[in-house]
């Protein structure tokens, strides 16, 4: 026994009493995998399943913030899609699961996610024609469970979940078992992903950069990145900029070039974008924004009366005198320490002294 169409409708304002995360990060994943289209074509091209091969934005329903109490603070970045497959309304259920390191006991954790969906569905069905589930016709949606690996270490997980339990090979028929779908972006090399031509194929190309000096070797086609402006969605393109603002961040880019480059996309002009890129010095940005991060520790510390001694004790900072200049010239800006004015005049105050060496 399937939803119908006027469950679909329910989604959206479905248990709105239901406990929520008190508090929900700016996930990557989630981002992406919110995106209806995104999502579309992760189904159609990363499934291997041909049921999928049509799938469409419009087929895919988010139904996350019904199962928001099964996820945990740290894995607020799961999401959980209804999808309907052919012309006969019959929907199943989609589980992506983002992980960024290697995660061994992720079957487990799946499988509690899919008993709590299997028994939320029941639950539904009861409320309409009750005692349904025991009915011999009844039948519970599949759920697909993927996970999305964007990990820098081979993924060495098993991915079968008997796999986990002692004795698997004696006590094998009665032990549920199943296999998740794993998707991981290192699988796929660059000339591949570009000939996808769509918008996760950029995603999967960012989430790839795991160090410093890849950003500046990105060489992605003209043809490619101007289908990408020309011809995907304004949702699409919103997603693509703030994965490109996340990465920039990571490098320290200033946020008013981070802005620029953000324009750039919502604008449709992505392959100005990538020769902007390949202008950064990203290890000069590292080094300007680890200095930021230390303004603000010692400005902190100031503000709470603590020596130099003792913030030098407490950020174990291998040179004393870095901090010694920085409240030199932090004391100038009192009480309420501008970081960008006195980031300013440190670097001034450095480019004075290397010239007179």
């Amino acid at each position: 026994m399937q939803e119908n169409a006027q469950d679909k409708d329910e989604v959206s304002t479905a248990d709105s009493q239901q406990i929520t995360n008190s508090k929900v990060e700016d996930n990557g994943a989630k981002l992406i995998f919110e995106n209806p289209t995104l999502c579309a074509q992760l189904l159609r091209d990363y499934s291997n399943i041909d049921l999928l091969r049509n799938v469409q934005a419009e087929d895919i329903t988010d139904v996350t913030e019904r199962y928001i109490p099964m996820f945990t603070e740290e894995r607020n970045a799961d999401v959980v899609k209804q999808v309907r497959v052919g012309e006969n309304d019959e929907v199943f259920v989609t589980l992506i699961e983002h992980k960024s390191q290697v995660d061994y006991n992720v079957c487990m954790q799946i499988l509690r996610y899919m008993v709590y969906i299997w028994e939320d569905y029941e639950k539904r069905q009861e409320k309409k024609i009750p005692g349904v589930s025991k009915l011999a016709g009844f039948k519970y949606p599949v759920i697909f469970p993927i996970v999305y690996y964007t990990g820098k270490d081979n993924w060495t997980a098993d991915k079968s979940f008997v796999s986990r339990i002692a004795m698997s090979e004696v006590f094998a028929p009665y032990i549920p078992d199943f296999c998740y779908h794993l998707v991981n972006i290192a699988d796929y090399g660059n000339d591949e992903l570009i000939k996808k031509n769509d918008g996760l194929s950029f995603v999967m190309i960012i989430n790839k950069i795991k160090e410093a000096a890849s950003l500046n070797s990105i060489d992605l086609p003209k043809d490619y990145l101007d289908n990408l402006s020309a011809n995907s969605p304004e949702d699409v393109l919103d997603v693509l900029a703030k994965v490109v603002a996340v990465l920039l961040r990571k490098q320290f880019v200033p946020e008013n070039e981070i802005q620029d480059f953000v324009s750039q996309i919502k604008e449709r002009h992505m392959s100005d974008l990538f020769e902007g890129f390949r202008g950064i010095n990203v290890i000069e940005e590292r080094k300007n924004g680890e200095l930021i991060k230390l303004i603000k520790q010692v400005c902190r510390k100031l503000a709470k009366g603590k020596d130099i001694a003792v913030m030098v004790d407490e950020l174990e900072a291998d040179d004393a005198s870095e901090i010694e200049n920085i409240v030199r010239v932090a004391r100038g800006f009192e009480p309420d320490y501008d970081i960008d004015a006195i980031y300013d005049e440190i670097v001034r105050s450095k480019m004075v002294d290397s010239s007179t060496d």
